[in-house]
């Protein structure tokens, strides 16, 4: 017995299209964020350490 997905009506088939389009492009988004917050974080932590050490 083969697996079939069943047929969606076009409308919806155009509205899942479009949620899977904007899931990829938040991905994209997150992913290009990512190591500005990574750099951000370290430049934060060594503040902190500088601080600690010269106070």
């Amino acid at each position: 017995m083969a697996w079939t997905t069943p047929r969606l009506d076009p409308e919806r088939r155009r509205r899942r299209l479009q949620l899977l389009a904007e899931l990829t492009g938040a991905r994209a988004v997150r992913q290009r964020e990512r190591p500005q917050r990574l750099r951000s974080l370290r430049l934060r932590q060594l503040i902190a350490t500088r601080r600690r050490l010269a106070g």
